[in-house]
């Protein structure tokens, strides 16, 4: 099992499209599991224009039951390509460590680390402690100010938020993990550590084409 972890913008998602391919193109068969996608459910997307249908995870969803079912069906699972794993439950992480463990399936999990407080996402968590290899994404990814951006700050009509749920789309219902922001500006940006710790988000507004995304 390995995990690749970085900011926004890093490249996660190119990565895990080509990581698929590169499996598939070598004979092997897969499963692409997202959630939360930029362009909705089922489908694995990237900023660079790049997509694919994907397994959508919801929070209910058995990873170990799904793999299993498959292969009831006669269809082979050699690998998860699993985007977004930060915002999975820690129960399904457990799922896929027990695929790695048990039936030799390989786990390839792309996410965030932590959220626009700093703070571990509990499934990341989980990750660093039980993958077998932690690379973070080396797409480097600036700060307005030119530094390398670490943090994704979630700023909230104008100014950085420092509380609020963990996990906030933008034009979505309210429910246990996801907030309703359409009464307010939400978007998200990359800062370094310096510039999110006192809330400064440069001189510039936003640029064009800057999603409203977790």
């Amino acid at each position: 099992m390995k995990f690749f972890y970085g900011p926004m913008d890093c490249g996660k998602s190119t990565l895990a499209l080509q990581m698929d391919y590169n499996h598939a193109r070598q004979g092997r068969r897969g499963l692409v599991l997202t959630t939360i996608d930029r362009a909705g459910p089922g489908r694995l997307s990237t900023r660079i224009g790049l997509g694919k249908e994907a397994v959508e995870v919801g929070a209910d969803l058995d990873i170990r039951g799904l793999v299993r079912q498959r292969w009831s069906q006669g269809i082979r699972v050699d690998y998860l390509i699993c985007d977004e794993a930060s915002f999975y439950t820690v129960a399904q992480i457990e799922q896929l460590a027990d695929l790695v463990d048990t039936s030799d399936v390989d786990v390839y999990a792309f996410g965030l680390a932590t959220d626009f407080r700093t703070s571990l996402f509990p499934a990341a968590q989980r990750l660093f402690e039980l993958a077998d290899e932690v690379t973070r994404v080396q797409v480097e990814v600036l700060c307005w100010c030119g530094r390398p951006g670490l943090l994704n700050a979630r700023v909230v009509n104008g100014g950085i938020a420092r509380e609020g749920d963990q996990v906030v789309i933008g034009d979505t219902d309210a429910d246990d993990t996801v907030a309703d922001t359409t009464a307010a500006d939400v978007r998200y940006q990359v800062l370094c550590r310096r510039h999110h710790r006192v809330g400064n988000l440069g001189p510039a507004a936003r640029p064009d084409g800057q999603l409203r995304l977790v």
